[in-house]
């Protein structure tokens, strides 16, 4: 097995927005902000390579948008979809599964692509299952209306119109997407109904790619929780129990959004579980 990092695109959010009720003075310690408030956020996927499944973590916002859309998120940096694909060594053909953790305009925009005539949406990988959900599809094509800006039926309905759609389940026990490669998954409802967290095994490492549940290094302390949330008192009990599991097991978390902390691993401390060890991927792929 063999991971590679796909950088998705850079942009930027409302620091308040990404911490609630956390003084500004307390979260801008590790996350700090422009002169309009904004903080830097990335849209790092996980391309998983083994054997002859090529499966795609997550895949940013996509480039389909529109200027105003974007206009909301200032994206920074030249990194894309594609570009990173590309020098990896990849193309989208070759993608055999795209795995979304939710369906969040920033982790599933990347999934669906406007043809060249412009007149019709395509899947993005066209030799891929996409896989999700049952019961956080549901939740997603019938949203909330505090949720209803972060699912954008553009990203989401063409997947199930081109027959790529499939749905993992939710079961007593762990579920396992792959046994064969070790790949599990947390079930965790607070960001979002039945948001999936990816746990690997990786060189005996346990690989966990956090997604909403940890965006950042900023977010280790239980009450930094995400004004997104929509049940933040369930976060709070969910990322405790994960949190005291990773230290406990030594879990490497995969930050998809920290623009700064690629990969870290963390420890029990007096004042609750932080980081322990920071890795850039080039150091981590070396262990």
């Amino acid at each position: 097995m063999k991971l590679h990092a796909i950088e998705a695109g850079n942009f930027k959010l409302d620091g308040g927005a990404m911490f609630g009720v956390v003084p500004k003075s307390l979260w801008s310690r590790t996350n700090p902000a422009d002169a309009d408030n904004m903080i830097d956020i990335a849209a790092r996927c996980l391309l998983i390579e083994d054997g002859k499944r090529l499966i795609l973590i997550d895949t940013g916002m996509g480039d389909k948008q529109s200027d105003k859309f974007f206009s909301y998120y200032h994206p920074w940096g030249d990194a894309t979809l594609e570009r990173s694909l590309k020098t990896k060594g990849f193309h989208p053909d070759d993608i055999t599964d795209v795995f979304l953790t939710h369906l969040h305009f920033d982790h599933s925009g990347g999934c669906i692509k406007t043809a060249e005539n412009g007149q019709k949406l395509l899947p993005s990988f066209k030799n891929a299952t996409y896989w999700s959900n049952n019961d956080h599809w549901k939740w997603a094509t019938q949203p909330n209306a505090r949720e209803k800006a972060s699912f954008l039926k553009e990203n989401i309905l063409p997947i199930e119109e081109s027959g790529h759609l499939k749905f993992v389940e939710k079961g007593e026990k762990p579920y396992s997407f792959s046994e064969e490669m070790g790949f599990g998954i947390l079930f965790v409802d607070g960001h979002t109904d039945k948001q999936m967290i990816p746990h690997i095994t990786y060189k005996n490492k346990t690989v966990v790619f956090a997604a909403d549940l940890l965006p950042t290094v900023g977010h280790l302390p239980l009450p930094y929780v995400m004004g997104f949330d929509t049940r933040p008192l369930l976060t709070l009990d969910e990322k405790e129990r994960f949190l005291n599991k990773a230290a406990d097991e030594n879990f490497y978390l995969w930050l998809e959004h920290d623009a700064h902390n690629p990969i870290i691993t963390v420890k029990h401390t007096e004042k609750g579980v932080r980081m322990d060890e920071r890795f850039e991927l080039e150091d981590f792929f070396d262990l």
